[in-house]
């Protein structure tokens, strides 16, 4: 039975995993070069309180995940926040990512904010039809943004109003 709960540090490894086999094989991230358990425990730490970072746990395994981050670091932007979604491979087309985003979603509303971002590789049709199927919607397009596996990827920017007074 699949299972929603904030991340603790004990999922850290498998959090890593999931993320460094994206970055390996993906352009769902543009980290070129796969992150440490080190750099991970820094990451994993700014995502408490107002940044959020849950996972799904299946038959006792992490198999995704999904947090909210600061979208900028001026004081103007502290109601809107950029979402991050993660499935690991075995378990894509399973409902993890649609459960993983109604929480998260949840949890944006209760910390109220206004705006959640999500900047999307272009090619990535997947992740673009989840936003969509929760309301999001293409708000612009960077060109040829980032260069990884030999070709520019566009970076696709898409917005879901939370608060929308």
């Amino acid at each position: 039975m699949l299972h929603i709960r904030d991340a603790v540090i004990d999922d850290l490894p498998s959090i890593l995993n999931i993320y460094n086999w994206a970055v390996k094989n993906l352009v769902a991230s543009f980290d070129t070069e796969e992150k440490t358990l080190a750099e991970r425990e820094v990451w994993f730490r700014e995502h408490q309180g107002q940044y959020p970072l849950i996972v799904a746990e299946l038959d006792g395994e992490v198999v995704g995940y999904c947090c909210l981050s600061k979208f900028r670091d001026k004081s103007a932007y502290s109601r809107s926040a950029e979402l991050s979604i993660y499935i690991e491979p075995g378990h894509w087309g399973q409902g993890i990512g649609k459960a993983l985003m109604q929480e998260l979603l949840k949890r944006a509303k209760k910390l109220n904010y206004h705006v959640v971002l999500a900047c999307i590789t272009g090619e990535n049709e997947v992740s673009i039809g989840l936003h969509k199927k929760f309301g999001f919607e293409f708000v612009g397009c960077f060109k040829e943004a980032g260069f990884k596996f030999g070709k520019w990827q566009d970076v696709h920017f898409y917005q879901l109003l939370i608060d929308e007074s």
